[in-house]
């Protein structure tokens, strides 16, 4: 049999390239005809702890939703949490009031769903009904009539001291005066007033005697003084008395209207009982709250006056009165701030000031009683967030506090506000990879969120699976108001679902990217004013999204073409393998052929790895080389040392490699070398491979392919080319219709194997050869020959000592 026609049997018929969707499982003729889909498919593992965790109400149970972007996670934690909060009662709101005990500590009421809005409505109609009751009480008749009363009796009291100290001070021979500094005593002779100089010419027993009645004068004028000055005092606090009943006679009746609407809530009732004291106390600011005043403090005594109307006002920092069950509150952009809310300051007089008014609710307390969703890379991104967070977790409570004050150089006095219960559900939404990092580094967090809701990247390809997709093509053409799928472009777009599952049984769940694709089709048909989707919009739309990122991909191709980039393509030489590389972009990746070369000599360094030794190599492709010496110490290694040097190469790489996929094509190659035996060129090889031989799965089996097929087919297809893969990757195998109508046609390959001795006999042609009973290998096989050239080797090196080969590799414990 030809060489041809033998590779052509051992290669993988066209219908295991591609899992087909069978159209008799779609029972419909287009999308139209389908139910849109409701809830999310495929995530049953990531459904039961979410609603486990909406469901349960215990401490830590909190929930982190894991798994790669595109997965459904936002929608479905949201669609959950709506349903599970529509279930629920709706929780109070809360308000916070001026403490009149202390200012600087606010207090927070809880009242019935809708009651705070309310009562910030009365207490602002209750400032201004006040202000106009006390303005029109004190302006009446009586109220001035009552107010000259006690002024005319104080004067007439006054009068009266007065008028008797007049007389007690004529009968000690003095008369009284009242002046600006006081009352004045002065001495009286004969009943008249005597000035100084007629004073100094009395005699001096008559002097004295004067003196002496003087000084009694004076001590009752002082009395009379303490009694003019008691008497006055007595009038101000009649006076005050008298604003005070006029004052609660002019808003009792507003208070006890307020009390009674509200007597089943005694915080409010209590708060109310403070605020009429402190009217009652403030009633000379509602006094002159209505006049008109001027100059240059008119405008302070305006700010003066609205602090204390400001004290009965309701600051409402959560109104849930438009609920109809628990909150769900989606937190896109956690600072500390927008989660714990803020105190924030206004400008006055060249200062900055705030009272209660001036504070503002975060994403928790509107979440109060309900569920907050939040991105966990945008919560650790913000400073203080993630502590914040776990803070109130914790301690059931959240308290307004501006963060950063504590971090300012000149700390400004500023409130405390009481704290509030809080009693909700957290759920996190990120990668699994953070949850791993925040279990390990965070002691917290696994006391704190102990549901993970683990969102799976692909479902097993199923015909309820199959419905379902088909629904969820349903309705992203209601929602975004495009022409329904035929069944043959549903067919196309689920096939595009199993390529970036990349496996024949299963269908990928990230399904933005799915989304993206029947938004493209949907356009695209919408562009050519078609009814439907066609298979070929969806084709157009998937190989339009390829042709926009594949620009890095076209250059490499390009490269190679124009010969700067050495692949060959055709012939064979020994040492010398095509290996596949993934370039991984990120929103695009591809296979890339890469050549791999093998070069030995007599030494004992072993197998060395240029890519090692220049430091472009990773861990996990180090490791893959050491495996390949310890396949050939399994294979060649047991009746004689190993005394070789062996340099192995990825040509013309000059960045990093990752990765043991090509491990099956570097042994490949140094096996080709060790027996002198030609490796096919038109064969790309990918797999790794383990000490015994096995050849392991890799990923990306698919670009891969299709990489090097149109390296081929800009060369030429010949009908001998092809790839060699792992057997156990030929259930990933989705590859693209040109592929296919090459494999179809006999112009390009795909070639299955399970242990390295299958790959090299599609590779040389030549049998790969078994160990015998004596221990040897036949002569006529790839192994024989190797084997016998390392026994050469191993003469050699008796024969010349360590001179040959250049001594050891740096870091080898070989003997000396």
């Amino acid at each position: 049999m030809p060489e041809s026609d033998l590779l052509d049997s051992k290669s993988l018929p066209v219908e295991e390239l591609r899992n087909r969707v069978d159209l008799t499982s779609l029972d419909f003729e287009t999308t139209a005809d389908l139910e849109p889909l409701r809830g999310t498919i495929g995530q049953e593992r990531a459904l039961e702890a979410l609603e486990l965790g909406l469901d349960m109400k215990a401490s830590g149970f909190n929930i982190y939703a894991a798994g790669p972007v595109g997965t459904g996670r936002n929608t479905t934690v949201l669609t959950l949490a709506r349903r599970a909060a529509g279930e629920e009662p709706v929780p109070g709101d809360w308000c916070y009031v001026h403490n009149f005990e202390n200012s600087d500590e606010p207090t927070a009421i809880e009242l019935p769903p809708g009651k705070a809005r309310e009562l910030q409505d009365d207490m602002d109609a209750f400032a201004r009904d006040c202000q106009s009751a006390i303005q029109e009480a004190f302006e009446g008749e009586k109220f001035e009539q009552q107010r000259n009363d006690i002024r005319q009796q104080l004067q007439q009291q006054r009068n009266e001291r007065l008028n008797e100290l007049r007389e007690e001070a004529r009968e000690l021979d003095h008369a009284v005066e009242i002046t600006p500094a006081g009352i004045a005593a002065v001495p009286l002779v004969d009943g008249e007033p005597v000035s100084q100089e007629e004073f100094g010419r009395l005699d001096e027993e008559k002097q004295d005697e004067l003196r002496r009645k003087g000084q009694k004068v004076q001590q009752m004028a002082s009395e009379t003084i303490s009694e003019i000055r008691q008497l006055e005092q007595e009038a101000k606090e009649r006076v005050q008395e008298l604003d005070q009943e006029v004052g609660l006679f002019a808003v009792g009746h507003i208070i006890q209207r307020l009390a009674e609407k509200y007597s089943d809530l005694p915080e409010v009732v209590e708060h109310l009982k403070a605020v009429k004291d402190d009217i009652i106390e403030n009633i000379e600011v509602f006094k002159q709250a209505g006049q008109q005043t001027e100059g240059p403090l008119a405008g302070l005594r305006a700010q003066m006056q609205q602090h204390v109307f400001n004290r009965y006002r309701v600051n409402v920092i959560v109104d849930n009165s438009a609920l109809d069950g628990a909150p769900v509150v989606d937190e896109r952009n956690p600072t500390y701030y927008n989660l714990f809310g803020q105190v924030e300051f206004r400008a006055q007089m060249g200062g900055m000031v705030t009272d209660f008014t001036l504070l503002r609710s975060g994403a928790v307390h509107r979440a109060n009683g309900g569920y907050l969703v939040l991105q966990v890379l945008d919560v650790l991104r913000n400073p203080f967030s993630w502590d914040g967070l776990k803070r109130v977790i914790r301690t059931g409570e959240v308290k307004i506090e501006n963060a950063w004050e504590r971090y300012h150089p000149t700390p400004a006095a500023t409130l405390e506000p009481g704290p509030i219960p809080v009693g909700l559900t957290v759920v996190l939404v990120g990668s699994p990879l953070l949850y791993s990092l925040l279990y390990m580094l965070d002691e917290d967090f696994r006391r704190l969120f102990k549901i993970k809701a683990d969102f799976d990247v692909d479902m097993e390809l199923t015909n309820q699976h199959l419905e379902q997709y088909a629904a969820f093509v349903t309705a992203r053409c209601e929602e975004g108001d495009l022409p329904p799928f035929t069944r043959e472009a549903a067919a196309r777009l689920i096939e595009h679902g199993a390529r970036l599952a990349e496996h024949q049984g299963r269908l990928s769940t990230q399904f933005l990217y799915v989304a993206d694709v029947i938004a493209e089709a949907g356009h695209k048909a919408r562009a050519v004013d078609a009814e439907q989707v066609s298979v070929e919009h969806v084709t157009a739309a998937i190989n339009g999204r390829r042709y926009r990122s594949r620009m890095l991909q076209d250059r490499v191709q390009r490269l190679i073409h124009e010969g700067q980039l050495i692949i060959d393509t055709e012939g064979a030489e020994p040492g010398q393998v095509n290996g596949l590389a993934i370039a991984d972009l990120g929103d695009y990746r591809f296979g890339r052929p890469t050549r791999i070369t093998s070069v030995t000599s007599v030494g004992r360094a072993g197998v060395v790895n240029i890519e090692r030794e220049s430091k472009l190599s990773g861990n996990i492709h180090d490791k893959g080389v050491l495996i390949l010496t310890g396949y050939l110490a399994r294979l060649f290694g047991q009746d004689k040392p190993l005394s070789l040097t062996a340099r192995l190469c990825f040509e013309q790489s000059y960045a990093g490699v990752e990765g043991d996929s090509a491990s099956c094509a570097e042994l490949c190659a140094l096996i080709s070398t060790l027996a002198d035996v030609p490796l096919r060129q038109d064969i790309a090889v990918t797999g790794s491979v383990n000490q015994r031989g096995q050849v392991q799965p890799i990923g990306g089996v698919n670009e891969k392919i299709e990489g090097f097929f149109e390296v081929c087919r800009e060369a030429g297809l010949t009908g001998l080319q092809g790839v060699l893969i792992p057997a156990r990757n030929v259930q990933n195998l989705m590859l693209n219709e040109e592929v296919l109508r090459a494999a179809e046609k006999g112009d390009f390959h795909v070639w299955a194997v399970d242990t390295v001795e299958e790959a090299i006999e599609i590779l040389t042609g030549t049998p790969a050869g078994q160990r015998q009973q004596d221990g040897s290998f036949p002569e006529d096989t790839v192994y024989g020959r190797a084997d016998r050239r390392l026994s050469e080797m191993v003469d050699v090196l008796r024969e010349y000592g360590p001179a040959v080969g250049g001594g050891e590799r740096e870091g080898d414990p070989e003997e000396k």
